[in-house]
């Protein structure tokens, strides 16, 4: 799943050249979801032992028409209700200028980065063997270090 910080390069030149443009913005980037989110989500559903890493994918596209383009033929249009339908074309070209003079490699190339979760959670069957609970230890230990005092000579290995 895409995580939060997903296309935020893109996300930012958007909003910065329409508030310029048009004296305010709305959400052209999909909305995506936070770590802690999905670990709640997950507990919620009654997983345990939850696990979720984070990597990052950095994809180097020469300008950000390029980029949108590929994330139209992705199927990754915007998905938000309360967006405005189109960008002015003055406002798109502002973007591209202001993602190509913030985010710009060395080779004139622009990133976009891809933010991507992966998750695993399991659910205890009952057939499973459970961990005993906290604080139900019968020995410490601490009471290991006493180990050799306790034990007979002969036994010790």
């Amino acid at each position: 799943m895409f995580g939060g910080d997903t296309l935020y390069e893109l996300r930012c030149s958007l909003q910065l050249a329409e508030t310029e443009r048009e004296g305010g913005f709305s959400p052209h980037i999909s909305p995506f979801t936070a770590v802690n989110d999905l670990g709640h989500l997950l507990g919620r559903a009654g997983f345990n032992t939850l696990t979720v890493d984070t990597d990052e994918i950095q994809v180097n596209y020469p300008g950000m028409f390029e980029l949108m383009e590929d994330l139209k033929g992705m199927g990754e249009s915007n998905c938000s209700w309360n967006r405005k339908p189109l960008l002015h074309r003055d406002t798109m070209l502002a973007a591209a200028a202001v993602y190509r003079e913030m985010y710009r490699n060395e080779d004139g190339s622009v990133p976009a980065t891809y933010q991507i979760y992966h998750m695993i959670g399991w659910k205890y069957h009952d057939s499973q063997a459970r961990p005993a609970e906290r604080g139900s230890a019968t020995v410490s230990f601490g009471d290991l270090a006493k180990l050799s005092d306790v034990m007979p000579e002969g036994k010790k290995q």
